[in-house]
């Protein structure tokens, strides 16, 4: 589709399209139940422990397995019908409503000491298809049709994708402003300690003053949620073909996005754990690994600073600091840390050459910290784990803007956004053309 069938949606020389929607959302009294992890952050299991504690959790429509046969296969499409069914039920029980005028939300987290407030919109599938809403990591083809079955089976965006966009100094203080002045919408604390607070954006001219601000910021990134953006695109794309008289502005070439500043965003390490030395003795490794690394012994557990490693062997913490000459420094992708991990130690010594579908390497988020690295090497089941220190959203928007891609498991964004809170229905039949609208 040419990005002028779009036009309506932007304001002159509009660069990208940030615009308000009408949510479904969970009454004010069950959101806290019904909010639920995204479906990628735990297994069926896991998510039916979750749903038989809490049979309002949203787990019940982005996982919907959990109400099936465990030995039934998750990507078949029973599962996806009953993922439509499950949010056909919510709906209809009178449990999810929808906003009865287009507006925006702010969505707050609160981790510890780190807080980050984001914009709930909708972003355009053109803008994505035109490299304004630039990626850092390569999707696979078949998680892509997974999250395009389950939008096409629901007609809703349920997981938002999680976008970044360089700091605007009148957004801050408009929405600073505003989450002061308006009454707060929604406000708990989940059981993972993280607490979420939304508010609801009504005023037109402030609704209008953030369309005008996105107007002019030329990139959004995304920053988690790489596979919901595609499915988000390639869903526009099929609703477009079987509609010859769109006009552009239909709801299905928009897909889910919370938008947050650049300064808000915490990305955490995302560790490697391998289960063998490529057999090596661990004294062999050592000295192989000192070719293209200063060792330090007996180091603490979380790297000091960009370039430092520490790796766990033996029940022992190492400091691992590249040799001056042993990485391009003014390479932008080969001079990241995983990289830097990936070329000099996982696969010529320990061999492995595609982290992506070698079967011996675990990679393990930041947030599980270094206790679970040492529980996985002292389980015996791995040997070695390494802990980087984390990659900083200048070096994610400056290899999205190379137009190239990072190395898997480079980045791990946390808090995660909780699904079900906001859902963005798209065109078609029921569950859409059956829902009462807010008061």
């Amino acid at each position: 589709m040419d990005s002028s069938h779009a036009a309506d949606e932007r304001i002159g020389d509009a660069l990208v399209v940030v615009r308000p929607f009408r949510a479904l959302r969970p009454r004010k009294e069950l959101a806290e139940k019904v909010a639920s992890p995204p479906y990628d952050v735990l297994d069926s299991d896991e998510a039916r422990e979750i749903t038989s504690n809490n049979p309002l959790s949203f787990l019940r429509v982005v996982k919907p397995e959990v109400d099936l046969d465990p030995s039934l296969d998750i990507y078949s499409e029973s599962v996806y019908q009953k993922g439509a069914d499950n949010l056909f039920e919510m709906v209809m029980g009178g449990r999810m409503l929808q906003d009865e005028k287009p507006m925006y939300y702010f969505y707050r987290q609160i981790m510890g000491e780190h807080s980050q407030v984001g914009l709930v919109a909708t972003v355009s599938a053109v803008d994505y298809e035109n490299g304004m809403i630039k990626k850092h990591e390569f999707t696979m083809p078949s998680k892509e049709a997974d999250r395009v079955k389950h939008i096409m089976a629901q007609r809703a965006q349920c997981g938002p994708v999680f976008l970044a966009y360089p700091d605007v100094t009148e957004l801050n203080e408009l929405q600073s402003r505003l989450c002061k002045e308006n009454e707060v919408e929604g406000d708990f604390t989940s059981d993972d300690g993280i607490r979420h607070t939304f508010w609801l954006v009504k005023d037109d001219d402030a609704i209008d003053r953030i369309r005008k601000i996105f107007s002019d910021i030329p990139f959004l990134y995304v920053a988690d949620g790489h596979h919901r953006s595609a499915a988000g695109a390639i869903v526009a794309q099929k609703m477009r073909e079987g509609n010859p008289d769109q006009t552009g502005n239909e709801e299905y070439n928009f897909f889910l996005a919370v938008l947050f500043p650049k300064s808000h965003i915490k990305i955490l390490a995302y560790n490697r754990a391998v289960e063998d030395l490529n057999s090596h003795s661990s004294e062999e490794f050592l000295m192989m690994i000192e070719n293209d690394f200063i060792i330090t012994e007996n180091a603490g557990p979380e790297p000091e600073d960009l370039h430092h490693f520490t790796m766990y062997l033996g029940g022992i913490w190492y400091g691992l600091h590249p040799r001056p000459g042993s990485y391009p420094v003014n390479d932008l992708l080969k001079s990241l840390d995983a990289s830097i991990l990936q070329d000099n130690l996982l696969a010529p010594i320990l061999g492995i050459d595609d982290p992506r579908m070698n079967k011996r390497i675990k990679f393990v988020g930041g947030i599980m910290g270094r206790k679970e690295l040492e529980k996985l090497v002292d389980s015996g089941k791995y040997k070695v784990a390494f802990s980087l220190y984390p990659v900083s959203i200048q070096q994610l928007i400056d290899v999205a803007n190379s137009g190239k891609v990072m190395p898997p498991k480079s980045t791990w964004f946390e808090p995660k956004l909780r699904s079900g809170l906001f859902i963005h229905l798209i065109e078609g039949p029921t569950p859409a053309r059956v829902i009462k609208g807010r008061d």
